[in-house]
């Protein structure tokens, strides 16, 4: 069975074996760094072998168990999280599912529709979901939060919880509502205790951004009827060839010294490309996990993502002649989900017969090869994962790929890529502005009204 494979041809002439090599030496202190747990934020390793303990334990069978409850009995699944409570299984289901799964007649669906919810504070948003909740025989929900006072999952849980409550009664919202939370504290684990929730455990030495293989993402990526045996198999592969001290043969460590590599030429921005429409949320994926891991310290390279080819129409001629700061990294699905064939339309004057009879796997195939070879003439280096299928299995190695590559790729760049100091920020002022109690939030609440009232009237418009 093929791994995946690594084409850095497109990133000559920008940076060559010269300087590959001359990087080697930095690039193994840092990986060595990461799987001895010697570098900063070694306490939230615990993904490095997540997915053999995982595979090697009682708890698939646990999620395994709820998730065939869920299947064979929901019609409505609801996810509620923010970030990496709810990214990874947005990834994978949308990577794996039907494009239109949640459209689909139940009995050519068979699990439960799936909804997100959490990740915004949007009232449009939580209306029509509740529309679902009152639309839908039967609902469940997973409420991911490890502490349970994240404010966009809080208060939209509030509000499903009330709902189904109403709809169900609490005793039988109590045996629909799953929490996935921490073991033994918080805000969300006390509810779930007093309420009597099913529960499952955030590891403490996973973070948010590294938890689709933990309950946070298995259980609704399971529910959906997607193998997480594969997913994790898959993983665990990875895990096994990104210990290889050989660049060749490892491409985690590859991908993590090749976008340094660039970073020093000048290339600080990054943009994850696919060409398959459901691969939209893996990019998303991707840019939580690399931007909240490297952005640090006035450091990093910036995570940008377009769908293709659809955005060669909005965003090619910006890539193509726009300023050269940028690099590619393309995921290129080698094998064919789909034989379907454009089919001959002899009298058509749309100047396209030359392509009846070709498969548009093939056709996109070579916009891929075709775009790749003007973006490199146009001076964008370009990295190419080559997936040979869209599966479980390679979804499993490429999710912990990128998760080496981003642990690599923080301490070449010598930051904590673990933990995320900055987001807080913006808390703090939500908070203030909104009220919240403590005396802290009315001295950040007088800092920013004098910082308003400060501001030059004739710049606002009216």
């Amino acid at each position: 069975m093929k791994n995946i494979s690594l084409d850095y041809s497109y990133t000559y002439p920008f940076i060559d074996d010269k300087k590959i090599n001359s990087y080697l030496d930095t690039a193994f202190k840092a990986m060595d760094m990461l799987l001895n747990r010697t570098g900063r934020g070694k306490d939230s390793l615990g993904w490095l072998d997540l997915p053999e303990k995982t595979l090697s334990s009682g708890l698939i069978g646990e999620i395994e168990k709820v998730s065939d409850e869920i299947y064979n009995n929901a019609d409505l699944l609801i996810c509620t999280g923010i970030g990496g409570s709810y990214l990874g299984a947005k990834a994978v289901t949308d990577a794996l599912l039907h494009p239109f799964y949640n459209s689909l007649p139940k009995n050519e669906r068979k699990g439960p529709k799936l909804i997100f919810a959490g990740q915004n504070i949007s009232g449009i948003w939580l209306e029509a979901v509740i529309n679902e909740i009152n639309t839908n025989k039967s609902v469940y929900v997973n409420v991911i939060s490890k502490s349970g006072t994240t404010t966009e999952p809080g208060i939209a849980f509030r509000l499903i919880k009330q709902q189904i409550e109403k709809k169900y009664g609490k005793k039988e919202s109590a045996k629909r509502i799953i929490a996935t939370t921490d073991a033994n504290e918080g805000a969300l684990k006390s509810l779930s205790d007093k309420e009597g929730y099913r529960t499952f455990v955030i590891p403490d030495d996973v973070g948010g951004r590294y938890s689709v293989l933990t309950p946070v993402g298995l259980l609704p990526i399971s529910s959906a009827g997607i193998s997480i045996n594969e997913l994790l198999q898959g993983a665990k592969d990875a895990s096994e060839f990104g210990k290889i001290r050989n660049i060749k043969n490892n491409p985690g460590l590859l991908y993590a010294l090749l976008r340094n590599l660039l970073l020093k030429q000048g290339y600080h921005t990054e943009i994850l490309i696919n060409y398959e429409p459901t691969l939209h949320y893996i990019n998303e994926w991707w840019k939580q996990l690399f931007g909240e891991s490297e952005g640090k310290n006035n450091k990093g390279i910036f995570p940008a993502s377009v769908d293709f080819t659809s955005d060669l129409h909005s965003m090619g001629q910006w890539i193509q002649e726009g300023q050269r700061f940028i690099f590619g990294t393309t995921l290129n699905i080698m094998g064919a989900d789909s034989d379907l064939k454009v089919p001959s339309d002899e009298g058509s004057p749309d100047e396209l017969e030359y392509l009846a009879g070709k498969s548009y796997f093939e056709i996109n195939q070579q916009a891929f090869r075709g775009t790749v070879v003007a973006h490199h003439d146009g001076g964008v280096p370009n990295i190419i994962f080559n997936v040979p299928e869209l599966n479980e299995y390679y979804l499993g190695q490429l999710l912990y790929i990128f998760e080496e590559a981003c642990g690599i790729s923080g301490y070449l760049l010598e930051v904590n890529p673990f933990d995320q100091p900055g987001v807080e920020s913006y808390k703090k002022n939500m908070f203030a502005l909104l009220n919240k109690p403590g005396e802290q939030n009315k001295i950040n609440r007088k800092k920013i009204d004098e910082k308003i009232s400060k501001i030059p009237k004739d710049k606002v418009t009216e």
